[in-house]
């Protein structure tokens, strides 16, 4: 056979194994020990060195060593001083059951030289388990007519100890039904029974709860209990019981049908099927019974299914069987007393005569409306009648005889601020509860013709341009009237007056229905500036009652006069204007002026004159001034300049279409020492002129300041005294802002005819409102003096621009 080869560290390894197995050899004798179960940790066992003959010394170099089949930290040895104690807790139950005999085997190693040796600790019992029961509660089902000493087998408890300790003793709780039965098979195994010792009722008792008690023969004794529930099972031996024998009920004639009369009450002491209960009428109850009632099988509920009427029937007596569904089934009797009360159930009656329907609204007080009779099938309290009327109304009840009333009238009517009215009557008796009954009567209040048409503001702003068409529609007036029908048709007419020489209706009409107010004729702004007069509205009442509206019609102009040149005269020119020239005049020297005139206003008065170009090439020496119309030198004359010049001035307005005119101005040059006398005086009162000018421009402008100041607090007091005092016909009420313009250049020229009116205008004031006042041109003086206050002054300026004053109200 062939080996394999070891190396010298295998081989050493390998004798040395078999020397300490030579040298082995079991120890002498086995070691016994008792310890109790449950002991607590260090507790003393022996002492296990010397008990083995090992010296104390020799423990730990000899590798002492401890070892056991089952847990091995059971037990444990104190190297240091040899003993074996309890490490861990020990119970006997879990290391050995039901075994009579216990034993922890340990095996002890010690080495050099190897030694076994085996130790025996024997587990010792102690009563540390009570006996248990396998359920807490035991449940047993006995029928209730089971014979005495009849017995019923119980479970009995198990205890985990042994010996003595697990020895158990029976003891069940006191009870008059139940004795404890115990039949012991041997030491150990007994067997339980309850015992019946009286009769069993489950209508008196339907339960029983016993407590049966395992007591061990440890010491201390450990017990322990269960509980028995015995359940007596139901035998049908009771009858149903109702709880009353009469049930009395009182029923109201008026209930309605389904209404509960009562649910009857009884009990059976049996239960399940044996307890069920059905509820039926007898068998004598009559038909009209059963066509008035109901019974529910179930629930013993009595309901109405017809009509009761006390004047038929005042009572009924009703047999009611309660059966249960035992078998055989059992039966009782029970009887319901109905009785009908008698109730208020006829409502009164009412019946309403009209007399004279509509009422007129300006009908006297006590004016008989209706008659009202009133009436009620009861008796005694249930048949009087009282009767009132709607709150709030003006009529009122009075009584003529009995259950016969009056509607009168008790205050005054007004249709304008009610119509009809709807006056219920209520007849309520005295029952109880009381019944009532209502009737309507629609009462219409007849129109008087008590209102006049009235308007929105006594008084319209109206702005008409004119040269209108004739017969165009200005302005409708219209006027509301609050009463009715032929009352509340309202025409309206002017209120004829003069207007100059001429009737009203000659400018204007208006339609007697729609109130539209047309203009009969072009209005001139030039003769006519503001037309004002009234508009009546009257209704067809009778007698007819009316009011008057003021109109004021302000004509607004329109460019349709030129501008006309005026005659020649005292410092005036003419359609050709002729004027002898020095040659010796500088340049900016005035020559002639070009006067001129427009009829309309504003804008359209405002004049600008143009030199038209000659119709040579040759530049003209001469300029025009575009405002004032003063021709004057753009440079110094001299010999070649032609001795007769014709000048050509367009003047023309700033209206839209704007019109013009033309002036033609001959000018003659001659020399200087040829110049008639007259021009000298005319040149020396030129400047006296030009110096009064300047002095009446400035007296002017303050006097014009002064007027214009009085002008805006005269109308702040005026719209003072309108916003504190009522309106009154004729004033100027409010209305849209008239604007009045201005240029930084001069102010516009005006007709002779020219008016100024101060209004405010339609409507509700604006936030603000410009009243912008202008000085006018200045003429020279001599037209000053003549005082005629023609219009052409007005295009008179010096070169001058005129100052604009502007207040902002």
């Amino acid at each position: 056979m062939l080996y394999p080869r070891l190396s010298d560290k295998g081989a050493r390894c390998l004798l040395l194994s078999l020397l300490l197995l030579a040298a082995w050899k079991p120890g002498s004798g086995q070691v016994h020990y008792s310890v109790p179960e449950e002991a607590k940790h260090g507790t003393f066992v022996g002492r296990i060195a010397q008990d083995l003959g090992l010296e104390l010394a020799e423990l730990v170099p000899r590798l002492f060593r401890v070892a056991s089949k089952v847990r091995g930290d059971l037990l444990e040895v104190n190297l240091q001083n040899g003993i074996l104690f309890v490490n861990s807790r020990i119970d006997r139950e879990e290391l050995c059951g039901q075994s009579a005999e216990c034993s922890i085997h340990l095996e002890v190693v010690v080495e050099r030289p190897p030694q076994v040796f085996h130790v025996e600790v024997e587990v010792k019992d102690i009563n540390d388990n009570p006996p248990v029961f396998r359920e807490r509660e035991q449940r047993l089902f006995i029928p209730e007519n089971r014979l005495l000493d009849s017995r019923f087998p119980v479970e009995g408890a198990a205890d985990a100890d042994i010996g003595t300790n697990a020895l158990l003793t029976y003891t069940l709780s006191p009870s008059d039904y139940f004795s404890l039965d115990i039949q012991a098979n041997d030491e150990l195994s007994k067997s339980l029974s309850l015992k019946l010792r009286k009769s069993l009722d489950r209508e008196e008792t339907p339960e029983l709860l016993l407590l049966l008690t395992a007591t061990d023969g440890g010491k201390p004794e450990l017990e322990g209990t269960v509980q028995l529930l015995i359940t007596v099972l139901d035998v049908n031996d009771n009858a149903p019981l109702f709880a009353q024998a009469v049930h009395r009920v009182h029923l109201l004639e008026t209930a309605a049908d389904g209404t509960p009369v009562t649910t009857l009450n009884a009990s059976d002491a049996d239960e399940g099927v044996n307890g069920e209960i059905v509820f039926l009428f007898g068998s004598d109850v009559p038909l009209n019974i059963r066509k008035n009632f109901k019974i529910d099988s179930n629930s013993g509920e009595i309901r109405l299914i017809g009509r009761l009427d006390y004047e038929k029937t005042k009572s009924y007596e009703i047999q009611v069987k309660a059966v249960d569904k035992g078998s055989p089934p059992m039966s009782n009797h029970c009887k319901v007393l109905v009785k009908v009360l008698d109730v208020n159930d006829n409502a009164p009656e009412l019946a309403v005569t009209s007399l004279s329907l509509p009422v007129r609204e300006d009908a006297p007080l006590g004016t008989v409306i209706a008659f009202i009779s009133v009436s009620d099938r009861d008796s005694s309290v249930n048949g009087q009648v009282t009767c009132t009327l709607t709150p709030d109304v003006p009529f009122k009840l009075v009584s003529t005889f009995k259950n016969y009333y009056s509607l009168v009238l008790d205050s005054s009517l007004d249709r304008e601020s009610v119509a009809d009215y709807a006056v219920v009557v209520t007849a309520r008796d005295g029952g109880s509860p009381s019944l009532s009954a209502t009737a309507s009567v629609s009462v219409e209040v007849a129109d008087v013709n008590d209102n006049a048409p009235t308007f929105a503001q006594p008084e319209y702003t109206v702005f008409v341009k004119e040269n209108n068409p004739p017969g165009c529609h200005i302005f409708t007036v219209s006027a509301r009237d609050l009463d009715a029908q032929e009352n509340a048709l309202v025409s309206y007419s002017l209120v004829e007056r003069r207007v100059g020489e001429r009737a009203l209706s000659s400018f204007v009409s208006v339609h007697a229905e729609s109130g539209k107010v047309f203009a009969l004729q072009p209005l001139d702004h030039e003769e006519l500036e503001l037309l004002q007069f009234q508009v009546s509205a009257r209704d067809a009442g009778v007698p007819p009652l009316g009011s008057n509206v003021t109109l004021q019609v302000f004509v607004l102009d329109e460019n349709d006069n030129a501008p006309a040149l005026l005659p020649p005269g005292a410092g005036g020119g003419g359609s050709a204007v002729s004027q002898l020239v020095s040659r010796s005049v500088g340049a900016g020297h005035v020559v002639a002026k070009v006067r001129a005139v427009d009829a309309d206003s504003g804008y359209n008065a405002w004049l600008s004159y143009q030199l038209q170009p000659a119709a040579g090439s040759a530049r003209s020496p001469f300029r025009v001034g575009l405002y004032t119309g003063e021709i004057s030198t753009t440079r110094t004359l001299d010999e070649m300049d032609d001795p007769r010049q014709r000048l050509l001035v367009l003047v023309k307005d700033h209206g839209e279409p704007a019109l013009a005119a033309t002036a033609t101005v001959l000018l003659s040059l001659v020399e200087s020492n040829q110049a008639p006398k007259t021009s000298l005086r005319a040149s020396a009162g030129t400047v006296i002129a030009e110096t009064a000018l300047v002095d009446v421009n400035v007296y002017l402008i303050v006097a014009i300041c002064a007027v214009s100041s009085l002008l805006v607090l005269t109308l702040l007091l005026y719209t003072a005294l309108r916003c504190s005092a009522p309106p009154t016909e004729g004033a100027c009420g409010p209305g849209k802002p008239v604007l009045v313009c201005s240029s930084a250049v001069g102010s516009w020229s005006y007709s002779q005819q020219r008016r100024q009116r101060v209004c405010s205008g339609e409507g509700p004031p604006p936030p603000k409102t410009d009243l912008m006042a202008f000085s006018p041109s200045l003429p020279p003086v001599p037209n000053m003096s003549e005082g005629n206050g023609h219009p052409e002054t007005n295009s008179e300026l010096s070169g001058n621009v005129s100052p604009t004053f502007k207040f902002w109200l």
